[in-house]
C-alpha cells in the first residue's frame, strides 16, 4: 500500500509554473524597484547623512553630529512654521471632509445631471497650483478682491485677508477648498457602492434618515473616509506651492504681505535649503517632518481598527 508523505509545516512546494510566474513577476517589478532604490531610498539616505553635517553645496560636508537637530529645537522660526502647519492641518482636513461629504450626498440625489456636476466639481483640481495661488491672491485682495466685494453687498466689511495676521490663515484655508473635488468624487463613489437593501432593511426597522446615515452610510463608507483622512493630512503637512506663490513668490509680495503668518514648515525648509544653502539644517528639518508624518499616520492607522469597516471582515 502506497504511503503519502504529509507536507512539512512552513515549507512551501511550488510547481514549475508557479516558479516561472514568480520570476516574471520579479522581472516586471524590477524597473520600479530599481527606480525606488535610486530615486527614493538613495536620496533619503543621503539627506539623513547631510542632516548630521554642515553643508553649503560649495564646500564639502563637515560632520557636526546632532548640532542641526539641537538648533531645530531652539529655532523660533521652525516652531512658528510648524505651528502654522499644524493649525492649518487641524482646520483644513475636517473642513474638507465635511464639505466634501455634504456635496457628495447632494450629488447622489441629482440624477441625470450627476455626471455634469461631477465634472464641474473636479475641474478645479486640474488647475495648476501656481495659478490657484495667483487667483486667490486677487480674490482675497482687501480693496478690490471679489470676496470682499461680495461681503460688502450684504453689509459686511471684509477683513484684510493677506495682511492681517489673524486673517492670513483663514484666507489660506478658504483657498484650499478650491481643490476638494477629488475628495468629493471618492465619497460619491463610496456612497454609490452602499447596498440599497441595507437602507430598506433599516427603514423597515423604523430607522429615520439620521439613523440610516449614522448606522448604514457612515460604516459602509468608513474605508473612503479613512483613506481621505490619511491623504489629506499628509498633503496638508506638506503644503507649499500655493502659499509660496501667494506670499513668497517675489520680494515685493514678501514685503507687502504678512509672510510670518503664512510661513509653513515646507516653505521654511525650502528657504533654508535653496535660499540660504543650509543643506544640513534643511535635511534635519525634512527628517523631523518625516517622523511627524509617520507618527501621525501610525496613530490614525491604529485608531482605524476601531472605526473603519471593510466589507467581508468579521467585526
Amino acid at each position: 500500500m502506497a504511503t503519502v508523505t504529509p507536507p512539512v509545516p512552513g515549507r512551501r512546494h511550488r510547481t514549475p509554473l508557479a516558479r516561472r510566474e514568480a520570476r516574471w513577476a520579479y522581472l516586471f517589478l524590477a524597473p520600479w524597484i530599481i527606480g525606488f532604490l535610486i530615486f527614493y531610498v538613495g536620496p533619503m539616505l543621503a539627506s539623513l547623512w547631510l542632516s548630521f553635517t554642515e553643508y553649503d553645496v560649495i564646500n564639502p560636508p563637515e560632520y557636526t553630529g546632532l548640532d542641526n537637530y539641537r538648533e531645530l529645537m531652539s529655532d523660533p522660526a521652525v516652531a512658528r512654521s510648524l505651528g502654522n502647519t499644524v493649525y492649518y492641518t487641524a482646520l483644513h482636513v475636517p473642513l474638507v471632509m465635511l464639505i466634501s461629504l455634504g456635496l457628495a450626498l447632494l450629488l447622489k440625489r441629482v440624477g441625470r445631471l450627476q455626471g455634469f456636476f461631477r465634472t464641474v466639481f473636479y475641474l478645479p483640481v486640474m488647475t495648476p497650483a501656481v495659478a490657484v495661488g495667483i487667483l486667490f491672491l486677487l480674490l482675497l485682495n482687501t480693496q478690490d478682491g471679489l470676496i470682499n466685494r461680495a461681503l460688502g453687498l450684504v453689509g459686511i466689511a471684509g477683513p484684510s485677508w493677506t495682511t492681517d495676521p489673524h486673517w492670513v490663515m483663514p484666507g489660506i484655508i478658504l483657498m484650499s477648498l478650491w481643490s476638494l473635488g477629488s475628495t468629493v468624487i471618492i465619497y460619491l463613489a463610496a456612497l454609490q457602492n452602499v447596498p440599497r437593501d441595507l437602507y430598506e432593511a433599516a427603514a423597515i426597522d423604523g430607522a429615520g434618515p439620521w439613523a440610516r446615515f449614522r448606522s448604514v452610510t457612515l460604516p459602509m463608507i468608513s474605508g473612503a473616509l479613512f483613506f481621505t483622512l490619511i491623504v489629506n493630512t499628509i498633503a496638508s503637512l506638506q503644503m507649499f506651492t500655493e502659499v509660496y506663490t501667494m506670499y513668497f513668490g517675489n520680494r515685493e509680495t514678501q514685503n507687502t504681505f504678512n509672510s510670518d503668518a503664512a510661513s509653513f514648515y515646507v516653505i521654511h525648509l525650502f528657504q533654508e535649503a535653496f535660499q540660504f544653502l543650509h543643506m544640513g539644517f534643511a535635511s534635519a528639518m525634512a527628517w523631523l517632518l518625516f517622523v511627524i508624518i509617520l507618527v501621525i499616520t501610525l496613530v490614525q492607522v491604529k485608531l482605524s481598527n476601531r472605526f473603519v469597516y471593510y466589507e467581508g471582515e468579521d467585526k
